[in-house]
C-alpha cells in the first residue's frame, strides 16, 4: 500500500479538546475497581496508613508511567503497535501483547457490566431477597459445582446473563464504530458527570445511617505498624497501577488522538488525582455503608465478610440496600453507577484493539469494530455467560492483570528507557508541548525506580501462583486458562508482529525535531565591517 494510506498522510481522529480528552481519560481509569476494590485494599492494609504508601506510589510510579504512556503516544502517533514500533521495530511485539491483554479484559469484563445491569433492573422491587449470597450465586449465576461431579467448562448458558451481556455487546460495537470524537467521548462526557452525582448522592445518603462512623473508623484508623510490612507497600504500588489503566496500551492509543500541540503533564496530573480522588470517596461512601449493615445485623464490623470485589458489589451491597430506606432507589443508583463507570473503562480497553487493528490492516473504523466486537461478543458469550463462567472470569482476570499487565509495565520502561535509551527524548517530548515541566525524577522513576518495585511484585506473584495456586481451582484448569492465556498473548503478539503491514511505517517524522536539541548546530560567525 502506497504511503498516502498510511496514518501520517490521512487526518487523525482527534479528541474534540482538552477537556473531552480529560473526561475520556478519567472514564477509562474510574472503573469497577475503584468502588470494590480500593476500599477493601486500605482496610486489610493498615487502614489510614495505607494512604501513605498510596500517595507514594502514585507518585512514584503511578503518574510517571502515565506520562510514559502520554510522550509514546502523542510523539510517535499511533496504537500501542505502531508506537512502539516507531521506537524500534522490535517493540512491536510488546504492542501487540497489550492488544492481547486488553482483548482478554474486554471479554470478560462485559460479563461484570452485565450482570450490573441485570441488579439494576433487580432493584426495582428488591428481587435477590433476603438471602443475597444464594440468590447471586445459585439463583443467578447458577454457578457449577466445579468440585463435585459438574465439569469445568460448560455450554450451560444462563438467559439473565446472556441477555444483557449481548445488549452490551450491541452498544458497544455502535459506540466503537462512531469514533473517538463521535463515540467514546461523548459517552464519557455523558456518563462521567452522571456518575459522579448518582454516587454522590449515594456517599451522602451513606453518611447519614446510623453506624457510619463505625465504618469510616474501620477504614481510616491507621495502624502505622503496616508500614513496615513489605506486602502492604506492593498493595499499594499493585491498586495505583492497576486502577490507572496504565502500561497496557490504553493511555498510549488515547494520547496519540491529542492534536500535536496539546498540553501533556497537566491534564495528567488531573487524571491522575481525579482517579483515586474518586477511590477515596468511593471508600468512604462504602464504608459508612458497611457500618450501618454491621450495626442491623448486630456484629462486629470485623466481622462482616465480602468487603470487596464482586462479592461486595452482588452480594454484600444488595444485602445492605435492602435494610435501608427507600432502598430501591439507592439500589437503582449504586448499580446503575457500576453500569457507567464499567462501561467507559470498556469502550477505552477495546479501542486499544480496534485502533492496533486500524492501523495494521489498514481498514475502516465501522469493519474494525464489527469484526473485534463481533469476534469478542462471541467468546464472552461462550465463556462467561455459562454456569462456570464465574469461574473462568476469576481465574482470566488474575493471570491476565497480575501477570500480564505487570509483564507489560516492567517491559516497555525496560525496553523504552534502557533499551531503545528515548528517556531524554521522550521527557524532552513532554516538556516541549506542556506547561508544567517535568525534570531528572521522571526518568529515574520510570527507568529504576517503577521497573523495580513492578518486577518485585512480578516475581513475588509468579512464585506464589507456582507453589501455592489459585483460588482451589485444579492445576491442570489453572495451566489452561491461566498460564495458557499468558502464552496465548505471547502467540498471538509475535504472529501479528510478523504480519505485514498495509504502509511504510518507517516515515513518521517526530515532532517537534529532537536531533536540533541534542546535537546544536554551532552559530553562524559574524563578518567585522572593514
Amino acid at each position: 500500500m502506497s504511503a498516502e494510506n498510511s496514518p501520517d498522510a490521512r487526518p487523525r481522529e482527534e479528541w474534540t479538546g482538552q477537556l473531552g480528552f480529560i473526561l475520556s481519560a478519567i472514564g477509562s481509569a474510574v472503573g469497577l475497581g475503584n468502588i470494590w476494590r480500593f476500599p477493601g485494599v486500605a482496610y486489610e492494609n493498615g487502614g489510614g496508613a495505607f494512604l501513605v504508601p498510596y500517595l507514594i506510589a502514585l507518585v512514584t510510579a503511578g503518574i510517571p508511567i502515565l506520562y510514559l504512556d502520554y510522550a509514546i503516544g502523542h510523539r510517535f502517533r499511533g496504537s500501542s503497535p505502531l508506537a512502539l514500533r516507531r521506537i524500534s521495530r522490535w517493540f512491536e511485539t510488546l504492542g501487540w501483547f497489550q492488544v492481547a491483554i486488553c482483548f482478554a479484559i474486554a471479554v470478560y469484563y462485559t460479563a461484570v457490566i452485565a450482570w450490573a445491569l441485570s441488579f439494576f433492573w433487580y432493584s426495582f422491587g428488591l428481587r435477590w431477597g433476603d438471602d443475597t449470597t444464594t440468590f447471586f450465586l445459585v439463583d443467578y449465576l447458577r454457578v457449577a459445582d466445579v468440585g463435585g461431579a459438574d465439569p469445568w467448562f460448560t455450554l450451560d448458558f444462563v438467559p439473565a446473563v446472556l441477555i444483557p451481556l449481548v445488549l452490551v455487546w450491541v452498544v458497544t460495537i455502535v459506540i466503537l464504530s462512531a469514533g473517538v470524537a463521535g463515540g467514546l467521548q461523548r459517552v464519557n462526557v455523558l456518563f462521567m458527570p452522571l456518575l459522579l452525582v448518582a454516587f454522590g448522592v449515594l456517599v451522602i445518603r451513606a453518611l447519614t445511617l446510623p453506624g457510619a462512623a463505625d465504618g469510616l473508623n474501620a477504614l481510616f484508623t491507621p495502624d502505622w505498624s503496616s508500614l513496615r510490612d513489605a506486602n502492604v507497600w506492593i498493595a499499594a504500588y499493585g491498586q495505583i497501577f492497576f486502577s490507572l489503566s496504565i502500561a497496557f496500551g490504553i493511555m498510549i492509543t488515547y494520547a496519540s488522538y491529542r492534536r500535536r500541540r496539546a498540553n501533556l503533564t497537566s491534564p495528567g496530573l488531573v487524571v491522575a488525582f481525579a482517579n483515586s480522588g474518586f477511590e477515596l470517596f468511593a471508600g468512604i461512601g462504602v464504608f459508612a455503608a458497611l457500618g450501618f449493615l454491621a450495626g442491623r445485623q448486630g456484629v462486629a464490623f470485623g466481622e462482616l465478610e465480602g468487603i470487596s470485589g464482586p462479592i461486595l458489589s452482588f452480594v454484600t451491597f444488595p444485602a445492605l440496600v435492602s435494610e435501608m430506606p427507600a432502598g430501591t432507589l439507592f439500589g437503582a443508583l449504586f448499580f446503575g453507577s457500576l453500569v457507567m463507570a464499567g462501561f467507559t473503562s470498556l469502550v477505552s480497553i477495546l479501542q486499544v484493539v480496534s485502533a492496533a487493528f486500524q492501523e495494521k490492516l489498514a481498514i475502516s473504523r465501522r469493519r474494525a469494530a464489527l469484526v473485534i466486537g463481533g469476534v469478542a461478543g462471541v467468546l464472552s458469550v461462550l465463556g462467561f455467560s455459562t454456569t462456570t463462567g464465574l469461574i473462568a472470569l476469576d481465574t482470566l482476570d488474575n493471570w491476565a492483570n497480575n501477570i500480564g499487565i505487570v509483564s507489560s509495565a516492567v517491559l516497555l520502561c525496560v525496553l523504552v528507557v534502557w533499551v531503545g535509551r528515548r528517556g531524554a527524548e521522550l521527557r524532552f517530548h513532554l516538556n516541549s508541548v506542556s506547561t508544567l515541566q517535568i525534570g531528572g525524577w521522571w526518568t529515574f522513576c520510570v527507568g529504576v525506580l517503577a521497573p523495580v518495585v513492578l518486577g518485585w511484585m512480578l516475581v513475588s506473584r509468579v512464585r506464589t501462583l507456582l507453589v501455592e495456586g489459585y483460588g482451589g481451582y485444579a492445576p491442570w484448569y489453572l495451566g489452561v486458562m491461566g498460564w495458557g492465556a499468558i502464552a496465548a498473548f505471547v502467540v498471538f503478539a509475535v504472529l501479528l508482529t510478523l504480519t505485514p503491514w498495509r504502509f511504510p511505517v518507517g516515515d513518521h517524522t517526530p515532532w517537534p525535531r529532537y536531533d536540533k536539541f541534542v546535537a546544536p548546530q554551532p552559530r553562524e560567525r559574524k563578518e567585522t565591517p572593514a
